[in-house]
């Protein structure tokens, strides 16, 4: 077995990467606030983002669900793969050797199964592509060529070809050294009583890939009249390839969509092709399944949710082409973005359309495209004979059934009086249907699911008050708001502030200097039901606040006082285990400069269920903008801190003041000396506030 890979290539590794560049490949991130980016969280549904990420820090943090970790712990969750497997990834992107304690890398037959199977499709990829160029791949050649598509489109697609062979394939893989398992776990062949046989033979093969381009899968075209089997055949259901959980083109189209904010769904391979190459770039395809709930999950995610976004569903104007509209249909209220529909008038997909009428004609479908509820409306009136009054009244009724669903309200109107109009009653008899259908149950209706209910800690919950004896990542009872209770430090970013700029200096925990650009990220309730007495909530931003300066900017901090303050500066208890961890990391006077390390010194001593709050202070953006001085928001914020301490010295003070023994001159002299110290340091303090 391979050694364990040395601590300082992972360090190295770790700083050659941007984490937001990794993530970027799978989420669409936006700018939220300064040095931190937003998109919508890959591991669980949510349609307001809540997955940050602090490419400084190289840290990520999703408020919703609470999974955070660096690029390392990212990569092992999407992509399920082990911690060295995600550091082996990385280097192979990054051009990067890495060392080993025994000085031996992981060898061909220990590697990970994920792997393998990945370099197998790889090899496999390459074998069709050259036996396209061979001689038996001349019938290949001229499919395509006849859809389109000439040998410089097949290369940019990497289009291949499969012998009509029973074991080319097979024989080739195992030439490269993976064995007939590893064959049939990648569903590249098939088992018979004589052992394994190639699954594709005799077909224009089509690589199927994931995000991040690797191939994952194929899809295969039948082109011989005696192959028996399906026109389209796919790679069946494996480790890698989950057919609904895959768009066709995605590698090639994201960038497109994440810039235009537009999504193409089309029916087949040749299609996206011809979309593609006649400039529709954002042009993607189901693989061998219809179109589905995981199927507007991943384009959620690369739209971001923008409600300016546009999904656009091409289908056939045949019987089924209608039908899969329908389908598609289901979905429309799970998508944020607007959705329409493009369908040829006289029944051509985007392939045929493009080889008859040119690239022109398809961009023209494409941007001629109307919303998915009016070609849904009128689908569903075309069913009615409304020469009858009878059908009226049926289409009346069928078309309210769609109208309920439309999320806009302000586009009712217009729809009203389209029904109106293609039926040929008044808008008050539409009006009269769609309020009756929506008094209705749902049952008879398409199914609408609910967004996924937000927590209320969208800032996520305090951390926890003394270490959990049960789940590390669970806050334990009473953590969370109970009936009446607040959410908590931390815990809501929901309002922006109130108050204008202060003067220089005057920065404060509680304000920022331009209120248009900045999410606050600060919670109003302090959660007070494990402490004995309540926690002001100035107090509990103000605590909160400085730890996220020490933790995201410690170069900004005057670290010798921080790094005195006392544990009872921090009235929370969770918030006094964190500045705890800090210390036990060596303060911030070891923090350095490389701000990555300081956050993994942090997090490494931190107990296991308090990392996931170390995550959260050190990804939540602070309440300042570019240009308005974090070094000012961190003095003013780490002296309020400071201030509280005092004022609790001087609250001691003046208790024993009073119980002083009055005969006791030179000991009410001693505390008056030090309350007047305290309070000139105090004045001193407020100057940084």
């Amino acid at each position: 077995m391979a050694g364990l890979i040395k601590r300082e290539d992972i360090d190295e590794l770790r700083s050659r990467t941007r984490i937001d560049e990794v993530i970027g490949e799978f989420v669409t991130l936006k700018t939220a606030g300064i040095g931190s980016l937003k998109g919508l969280c890959p591991f669980h549904d949510e349609k307001t983002p809540s997955f940050t990420v602090r490419p400084q820090v190289g840290m990520y943090h999703c408020f919703g669900c609470g999974e955070s970790g660096d690029v390392f712990t990212f990569l092992q969750k999407v992509e399920q793969l082990s911690f060295v497997e995600a550091v082996e990834t990385l280097a192979g992107k990054a051009g990067m050797h890495l060392r080993y304690e025994d000085g031996k890398g992981p060898d061909r037959e220990q590697a990970s199964r994920r792997q393998r199977l990945l370099e197998m499709h790889e090899v496999a990829g390459r074998f069709f592509a050259q036996a396209l160029e061979s001689e038996a791949g001349q019938i290949g050649r001229e499919f395509l060529t006849g859809r389109g598509f000439p040998a410089e489109s097949s290369r940019e697609f990497g289009i291949g070809f499969a012998p009509k062979s029973w074991d080319a394939l097979t024989t080739h893989l195992r030439r490269a050294g993976f064995t007939d398992e590893e064959i049939l776990a990648g569903g590249l062949a098939s088992e018979g009583g004589r052992g394994i046989y190639d699954r594709f033979r005799g077909r224009v093969i089509w690589p199927i890939k994931d995000m991040t381009a690797r191939t994952i899968g194929f899809g295969a075209r039948r082109l011989y009249d005696d192959d028996k089997g399906p026109k389209y055949l796919n790679t069946p259901e494996t480790a890698l390839y989950h057919k609904n959980q895959v768009l066709y083109g995605l590698d090639l189209a994201k960038k497109s969509i994440a810039k235009t904010k537009r999504v193409v769904v089309v029916e087949g391979y040749t299609d996206v092709m011809a979309a593609h190459l006649a400039g529709v770039d954002q042009a993607v395809a189901t693989c061998g399944t219809a179109f589905g709930a995981e199927h507007v999950k991943i384009i959620r995610r690369l739209l971001s949710d923008d409600p300016t976004g546009e999904v656009i569903f091409t289908f056939d104007g045949d019987a089924a082409g209608q039908k899969a509209a329908l389908k598609a249909f289901e979905f429309e209220s799970l998508f944020s973005a607007q959705t329409f529909v493009a369908v040829e008038p006289d029944g051509l997909d985007p392939c045929d359309l493009r080889m008859r009428k040119g690239d022109a004609a398809l961009r023209e479908l494409i941007d001629g495209c109307k919303p998915l509820f009016e070609f849904v409306i009128t689908t569903a009136i075309s069913r009615f004979d409304l020469d009858t009054v009878e059908g009226r009244i049926s289409a009346v009724r069928a078309a309210a059934e769609v109208l309920t669903d439309i999320r806009d309200r302000n586009s009712l109107s217009h729809y009203y009086r389209f029904v109106a109009g293609r039926i040929g009653v008044d808008i008050d008899e539409v009006e009269a249907a769609v309020r009756t259908a929506a008094r209705q149950p749902k049952q008879n209706r398409r199914p609408a699911e609910a967004p996924a209910r937000q927590s209320s800690y969208r800032d996520g919950p305090p951390p926890p008050i003394a270490p959990a004896p049960s789940s590390p990542a669970t806050p334990g009872p009473g953590h969370g708001p109970g009936p009446g209770q607040g959410t908590g430090p931390g815990a809501e970013p929901g309002f922006a502030p109130s108050g204008g700029a202060r003067g220089p200096g005057s920065a404060s925990a509680g304000e920022v200097s331009d209120e248009r650009s900045i999410e606050y990220v600060y919670d109003e309730r302090p959660d007070v039901s494990n402490l004995s007495a309540p926690i002001s909530p100035a107090r509990l931003k103000t605590e909160k606040g400085a730890l996220m300066v020490a933790l995201q900017h410690p170069e900004v901090v005057n670290a010798k006082l921080f790094d005195s303050l006392s544990a009872k500066a921090f009235e929370h208890p969770g918030y006094r285990r964190i500045q705890d961890a800090i210390k036990q990391a060596g303060g911030l006077g070891a923090a350095g400069t490389a701000q990555s390390k300081w956050a993994e010194r942090v997090l490494d001593a931190a107990a296991e269920d308090l990392k996931p709050y170390v995550a959260q202070l050190l990804v939540t953006p602070l309440p300042v903008i570019e240009g308005d001085g974090i070094d000012r928001f961190a003095r003013g914020i780490v002296a309020r801190l400071f201030d509280y301490d005092l004022e609790r010295i001087a609250r001691e003070l003046h208790s024993r003041l009073q119980r002083q023994d009055t005969a006791d001159g030179a000991g009410q002299a001693a505390l008056l000396g030090q309350l007047q110290t305290l309070e000139q340091h105090r004045a001193r303090l407020k100057m940084l506030m």
